[in-house]
């Protein structure tokens, strides 16, 4: 209706405008308008050709044309060439999923630990070998014997111990836990797989009775293969040299003597029993004054006779899987120093830096490394191990010093560097081999990877043992959790926060402590007091403790107090010591 009324008004306002102007014309004197010329009508004849110019028909002028650049082509589609159309390459097909159950690169791998459904105990006198792990593995539980987290670490479970025993060695711990009522109700319930640092014989049969699987080789290889008589046996077979070196045994110094001689090696000695912490079992012999101070642990074992050197040491861990040898970090050792340990030559820490050692060393650790690892395969070892290399910075020469087949106190360095963090912990690859699955990797990209500075940060850690020559009652003790610098605190520093590892500190000002000297507990000369770890280095290139490495030291020591022990307290059996050998 709208649009038929809007016409009709368009027309009539064109019919008022046409007779207002014809009203305008006549009274302007002006004939009327002349009506529009009609269309022309269409012919019916054919159109004619134009006619064509008179005189000749100039040529067409070409345009100028710009020169073509060197090495350009041109060309000329006006005649109609071809041109070749370059198609897209076709979709490459996507390979079928298989369902077979092995795990295929990194992500499978570590979604299978995320879900992991069997538990895995590790069983120790305290959690620090693998503490953060349960980061990484589900279903992770520590069982220990000292509670260094006051109940408050979740994956944490320490027995009461009503009257606990003098333990001579680890094993005795681990055997210790594993008979204990609390842990068996707890375990053979639900079984698992078992790891520990040290165990025997008995470790194994109590484990079994608990439910357990060893998630380790046989204790028999593994002491077999712990002698440094047999390592340096098989480094020999390996192609990894050792500092030049003689075995055999002596019953006198003159004996003695006589192997160096026959060898070479010199006036001045370094003599090692087969078994025991490097600390404790190496002798320092240049006269029959050393000899006889040492004669009754020498006369009646095999030994291992070598050139004293200067070295720099340092430790790599790595482990043998089915594919290969994977190798961690390599890391200077901090050893000897009197502030941390009352053992001369004693291990008392690490430093893991990209830089370690010179080029060169690094290099030919990671060759060993590999080279060890192939040929403890061929004693049927797999798994996780550590080794200790001495440097000689004058030659340049790499030496084995000796082997670990176990988790050791240096683990906790090589599982938080950035190499962890960019594929995985190293020591989930020892797992991953005990846990049934069949999974696949790629071993040599993997270590070409980690083999890179920047796939390194700094990290660093010592082990505290008392130093004091006297035995007091604990009566306080630093609790574990992260702690800061702080001038204005006393000894220099202060408890930050409560913290179940070390993955959380921020900076060099902070640093993650491990209680293990407790309140009610004893101090006395090599006591366990405690480990930090923190971001940077302790130790500078010169193989000195650094001044923040001091003041931590310190600090620490001064947050302890301690009384006598009253006259009628028996003066008190040593209690266990986790880090006697270097294991932790």
């Amino acid at each position: 209706m709208r649009l038929r009324t809007g016409v009709l008004l368009a027309g009539a306002a064109a019919l008022v405008a046409a007779v207002a102007s014809r009203l305008r014309r006549a009274s302007r004197g002006l004939p009327p308008a002349e009506p529009p010329l009609p269309w022309p009508e269409p012919s019916s004849e054919p159109p004619r050709p134009p006619e064509p110019p008179a005189g000749p028909v100039p040529a067409p002028v070409e345009p100028e044309q710009e020169p073509i650049p060197e090495g350009w082509s041109v060309v000329d589609y006006s005649e109609g060439v071809p041109v070749e159309r370059v198609e897209p390459p076709p979709p490459k097909p996507r390979r079928p999923r298989r369902d077979d159950g092995v795990l295929r690169g990194m992500s499978a791998i570590r979604r299978s630990f995320r879900t992991n459904e069997t538990p895995v105990w590790f069983v120790s006198a305290t959690a620090f070998n693998l503490l953060g792990i349960d980061r990484w593995v589900r279903n992770l539980w520590y069982v220990n014997y000292y509670d260094s987290f006051d109940g408050k670490h979740p994956r944490v479970f320490a027995p009461t111990h009503h009257e606990p025993p003098a333990f001579g060695s680890i094993e005795e711990i681990c055997n210790y836990l594993l008979s204990h009522k609390e842990v068996v109700d707890r375990i053979r319930p639900v079984g698992g797989k078992a790891l520990f640092l040290m165990f025997d014989e008995e470790t194994e049969r109590l484990a079994g009775e608990a439910g357990l699987e060893v998630a380790f080789p046989s204790a028999a290889l593994r002491h077999r293969l712990d002698s440094k008589i047999v390592t340096t046996q098989l480094a020999d077979e390996a192609g990894v040299p050792s500092v030049p070196n003689v075995l055999g045994r002596a019953s006198s110094y003159e004996e003695l003597r006589g192997l160096a001689e026959g060898a070479g090696l010199g006036e001045r000695l370094v003599v090692q029993t087969p078994y025991g912490d490097s600390g404790q079992t190496t002798f320092f012999l240049s006269s029959h004054d050393d000899w006889d101070e040492h004669e009754a642990k020498l006369v009646s074992e095999e030994l291992k006779v070598m050139r004293r050197i200067e070295p720099r040491e340092a430790a790599i861990e790595g482990v043998i899987t089915r594919h290969g040898t994977l190798v961690g970090p390599l890391m200077t050792e901090l050893t000897g120093f009197p502030e941390l340990t009352p053992y001369g030559g004693g291990w008392c820490g690490n430093d893991v830096f990209a830089t370690a050692l010179t080029e060169k060393h690094r290099v030919l650790a990671r060759r060993y490394t590999q080279l060890m690892g192939e040929r403890l395969r061929r004693e049927g070892y797999r798994g996780y191990f550590e080794l200790d290399f001495l440097a000689d910075m004058d030659s340049g020469e790499m030496y084995l010093g000796e082997l670990n087949p176990r988790v050791t106190g240096a683990s906790s360095m090589t599982n938080v560097t950035a190499v962890a963090y960019g594929d995985m912990p190293l020591f989930l690859f020892h797992l991953l081999e005990f846990m049934g699955v069949e999974y696949e990797i790629d071993v040599e990209e993997l270590n070409a990877g980690w083999a890179q500075p920047g796939a390194i940060d700094e990290w660093s850690q010592f082990i505290l043992k008392d130093t004091a020559d006297k035995t007091e009652l604990i009566t306080k003790a630093p609790r574990s959790g992260i702690w800061r610098l702080d001038e204005q605190a006393h000894g220099g520093i202060r408890f930050r926060r409560r913290a179940t590892d070390w993955h959380t500190v921020t900076d060099e000002e902070e640093a993650f402590y491990l209680r293990i000297a407790q309140e009610g507990g004893f101090r006395y000369p090599g006591a366990d007091i405690g480990i930090l770890v923190t971001r940077g280095r302790f130790q500078t290139d010169d193989h000195k403790l650094t001044d923040r490495a001091r003041t931590w030291i310190d600090g620490i020591k001064r947050q302890f107090e301690t009384a006598p022990l009253p006259a009628e307290q028996p003066a008190p059996l040593r209690e266990p010591e986790p880090f006697s050998f270097k294991m932790l």
